[in-house]
Order: C-alpha cells, then sequence, then structure tokens
C-alpha cells in the first residue's frame, strides 16, 4: 500500500477508502515505531534491587511493628536516607503489605453467642436498669431474671446500687427456688461491671451453671431483657419518678405480676408467661380450639376456608439463631 502510494499511482485518500483503512491508521504504521510506546522509567525511581532493599529494612525486627513515618524519622537520626516516606508505602502496597503496623492492642474477635432454649428453665436471660428516683441524680436499680423460652421474670430485685453481690445473691435464691440442677441451666447477660463480677462467675461455676455474654457494644445479643423492660416502662402506670425505693419495689411487683400472669404475650401465641412456664399452654390450647370449634358450627358461614384454630406457642427460642446457607436451586 506504502509503494503503490509513493509512485503516486493512486491517492492515498482513495486509496484508503476503497481498503476500509482510515487515513490515520496509514499514517501511523509509517511511523518508524510499531505500537504503543512504553512508558519510560523516571530517573528518580528505585531500581528493583533497592526496592528489595527497603522491604528487607522495613522487615527488620525493629521496625516489623512500627509505622513508615517512625521508620523514616530513625533512619535520619541514625544518619541514613534511603528513601522517603511515600515510597516505603509503595513498597509495602506493591507487596501488599499496607495495615496497621504499630505495636498496639488489638481487640480480640468475639464470638457470637447462638443459644437455644426447648423448654422453660434451660436458658435465662438477666439485666438490670435504672429507675428514676425522687430528686435528679437520684437513681433506684431493678435486677430482673427473665426465662428465654417462657418470658416469666423468675426472679427480680429493686436496690439502691448496682452490685455482683447482689446479683449473686438474686441469682442463688432464684436457682433455689426453681429448682436448677447442676448442668441444666445456663444464664446469658451483656457485659456490665456486674454481669462480668468474678463473684458472678464463682457463684454460677459452683452452681454448675453455664454463663455467657453478649458482644461488646451488641444490644440484639441480649433481646430478650431489653423487650421486657420497654414493656414494663411503656405501661400508663410506670411513672417518670419514683417517690422511694418502697415505691419503686411495690411498683414493680404489680407490674411483674401483671406481665407473668395477665400479658398475653405476642411471641407465645398470645399466652401468658406462666402458662407456657408451668406446662398450662396445651391446656389453653385446648380450650381455645374448643371455642373456635363452637363458633364455626354455630355460624359457620361467617369462616371461608376452614375450621379456625388457634395459634400454637414456638417450640424453641434462640438468642442469635445460626444463619442457614442458601440452597442452589440449579443442583
Amino acid at each position: 500500500m506504502a509503494a503503490v502510494a509513493e509512485h503516486g499511482a493512486v491517492r492515498i485518500s482513495a486509496l484508503c477508502k476503497a481498503l476500509c483503512v482510515p487515513r490515520a491508521s496509514y499514517y501511523r504504521w509509517r511511523r518508524p515505531w510499531h505500537g504503543p510506546r512504553k512508558p519510560n522509567r523516571p530517573a528518580r525511581s528505585l531500581s528493583e534491587c533497592e526496592r528489595a532493599t527497603v522491604l528487607d529494612l522495613l522487615h527488620e525486627p525493629r521496625f516489623a511493628d512500627v509505622a513508615p513515618a517512625e521508620v523514616f524519622a530513625t533512619l535520619l537520626d541514625e544518619g541514613h536516607y534511603v528513601c522517603s516516606e511515600r515510597t516505603m508505602y509503595r513498597v509495602l502496597a506493591a507487596n501488599r503489605e499496607v495495615r496497621e503496623r504499630r505495636d498496639q492492642l488489638r481487640h480480640p474477635n468475639y464470638q457470637r453467642p447462638e443459644l437455644l432454649a426447648t423448654a422453660p428453665n434451660q436458658l435465662w436471660s438477666w439485666d438490670i436498669t435504672k429507675l428514676l428516683g425522687p430528686r435528679k441524680w437520684t437513681y433506684y436499680y431493678l435486677y430482673v431474671i427473665l426465662d428465654v423460652f417462657s418470658r416469666y421474670a423468675v426472679g427480680w430485685m429493686v436496690a439502691p446500687y448496682e452490685s455482683a453481690t447482689l446479683a449473686s445473691k438474686l441469682i442463688e435464691e432464684t436457682c433455689e427456688r426453681q429448682h436448677i440442677m447442676p448442668g441444666q441451666l445456663t444464664v446469658h447477660a451483656d457485659r456490665g461491671p456486674s454481669m462480668r463480677s468474678q463473684a458472678v462467675a464463682l457463684l454460677l461455676a459452683d452452681l454448675g451453671v453455664t454463663k455467657t455474654h453478649s458482644r461488646p457494644h451488641v444490644s440484639n445479643d441480649n433481646p430478650y431483657s431489653e423487650s421486657q423492660f420497654k414493656t414494663l416502662k411503656y405501661r400508663p402506670e410506670f411513672p417518670e419518678r419514683f417517690g422511694s425505693q418502697e415505691d419503686a419495689r411495690a411498683l414493680t411487683s404489680d407490674l411483674l405480676r401483671w406481665y407473668n400472669d395477665e400479658h398475653h404475650h405476642s411471641g407465645l401465641a398470645m399466652l401468658t408467661p406462666h402458662d407456657v412456664h408451668y406446662g398450662l399452654a396445651n391446656t389453653r390450647i385446648e380450650h381455645r380450639a374448643t371455642v373456635l370449634a363452637n363458633a364455626y358450627a354455630a355460624k359457620p358461614e361467617r369462616f371461608v376456608r376452614h375450621v379456625p384454630t388457634p395459634a400454637l406457642p414456638p417450640t424453641a427460642a434462640w438468642i442469635n439463631k445460626p444463619t442457614t446457607p442458601s440452597l442452589d436451586l440449579r443442583q
């Protein structure tokens, strides 16, 4: 193509048009070099040998846990200049070693608690909440131990302060009242000072009770106690402030009696915690089924599909139920 164009037999534009070749491509092919240009290596860049030397320097024991800025300053104080601080970062990035290099405390990876209860007195959750006192900056402390399966408040106490000793006494008395045997129960709590205290840990070990804790700053790991406190505090009779500790104890007693014996819990198929905790759920379900069957027999046209049946309570209660991997439908 070039030879024909040089002899003037055919104009370059006509020839490129006939061959469907852009004229720019023709002129590019006529250049002395062909293909993409290779980038010129800057004269100030380090050679491969020098980069290896910098990496070995950063791997030395005294610099293994030190940031490049610290390495750079230390070498300057010792009278050496190897490369800039930014170049040290480039060398580390090229070897996928850019990370936190400071010698500092690393927080452990806390495992998510996965706890299951299939019957009462297998898994308890306990927590402490503040109750406002008569004056500003005065509080009373409500301790509540909740059975996760039945949502029944098995033990509670109102105290003027938060104490591991008081918590230990409450747990011990509640275990005795519920006839807890060694190896039967797991007690779950958050990471408050009383929950993690040595007194509580030693007591649970003596009773043969397993203890677990929530992860730091994760409220979802203790949802049952948090939900119960919200239910109590949103009751219309719950005051903004309590006049005295005796006042707080009396009202809490009434609220927890209502919660245990009268409150139809949405998580228990609208049964009360007392019915589920003490094995009365089946009797309640059978009675409800009879009432619904009689209603259907009296007015069947009001029920479109079938004879209505009462909802059944759940057979298991989880704290952080394990997630099952999704099935591949293509298999």
